[in-house]
């Protein structure tokens, strides 16, 4: 089954020439069957690229997907138009009394602020308390019933919702770093190979003493370089990357010209470019993983655990992991 998104969204037209399946909403309408609700929380400033970026991965799958765009009212996006939020994005007050499958919170480029000086961070701690009761699972990401979140996502979930804190590292951790899966029963890395690489480009990382201390948290992948990449709780209801699956291919290429190009001091990405030469084009040797981590996060934390009758959804039990 396709992903459903509006047929102006410029990420349908993006998907459609890369012969990705994706379908209009009166088309899935006539087809009789409840999609998975996802809510996208996308704090990026590129949120067009974004959208195409989780567009792509969450269309991958054998399952009809609704993607709802989510945008924060307590800070003025300035990257894009007014009009293209009008038609796409909706308010917390619009949504907060839905029920989602899953939500996605994405990263922000704010991650060497105090989480508590972000401007929009009061309204960010209501979206995550609404994850609790209205979504079954969230992914946070360095970018339901399950709520998936990434990268400054993430960790902003692991700050609010466990107290585990954020430390600025000496240098960029800027690169595809190798990773390893440290517990393959797992469904959300089920199908990963024992090693797989993934992107980073981040100024922090997470208290490695307090994500040890936390009962409630599984590293589920690591690498020995980049630290826990990928974190859940036991029962799915919040996961934690820490890390940037879905960039493209020329992302990590693109932020390192744009600070050469600002003079900005910047180091080659590591292990992203043949020989560690900028003038090469990149080497694109995570897409496959990154999809099926979004597969496995629909089809087993989404999919097979969200109640159909979304009304019966009980509220996220933190102290039961």
């Amino acid at each position: 089954m396709p992903l459903i998104i509006p047929k102006t969204l410029p990420a349908y037209d993006a998907l459609y020439e890369e012969n990705v399946f994706v379908m209009h909403r009166e088309r899935a309408a006539s087809q009789h069957i409840r999609p998975l609700e996802i809510l996208i929380l996308n704090l990026m400033p590129t949120k067009i690229a974004t959208e195409t970026q989780i567009a792509r991965l969450l269309a991958n799958t054998p399952l009809q997907v609704h993607m709802t765009l989510l945008q924060t009212m307590s800070h003025e996006a300035t990257h894009v138009s007014a009009a293209h939020l009008e038609a796409f994005y909706k308010t917390f007050d619009e949504v907060k009394h839905n029920r989602y499958d899953g939500m996605i919170i994405t990263g922000a480029p704010v991650e060497t602020m105090d989480f508590e000086q972000v401007d929009y961070w009061p309204e960010l701690c209501e979206i995550m308390d609404f994850s609790e009761t209205n979504v079954y699972s969230t992914l946070h990401v360095c970018w339901g019933y399950s709520t998936l979140h990434v990268c400054w996502g993430a960790q902003a979930g692991l700050y609010y919702h466990y107290g585990i804190r954020k430390e600025l590292l000496p240098a960029k951790m800027f690169g595809v770093f190798e990773h390893r899966v440290i517990r393959p029963s797992n469904p959300l890395v089920r199908g990963f190979d024992e090693v797989f690489y993934a992107p980073h480009s981040r100024h922090t990382a997470m208290s490695r003493e307090d994500i040890d201390h936390c009962s409630a948290l599984r590293i589920l992948a690591e690498s020995d370089e980049a630290g826990p990449f990928l974190m859940s709780t036991e029962n799915g209801r919040q996961i934690f990357v820490i890390g940037h699956p879905e960039y493209d291919k020329y992302t990590l290429d693109a932020e390192y010209k744009r600070d050469v190009a600002k003079g900005l001091p910047i180091a080659v990405p590591k292990n992203y470019y043949p020989n560690d030469d900028p003038s090469q084009p990149p080497l694109f040797r995570w897409r496959a993983h990154a999809h099926l981590l979004y597969e496995n996060w629909l089809n087993y934390y989404v999919y097979q655990n969200t109640p159909y009758d979304l009304g019966e959804m009980q509220r996220v039990k933190h102290s039961e992991g």
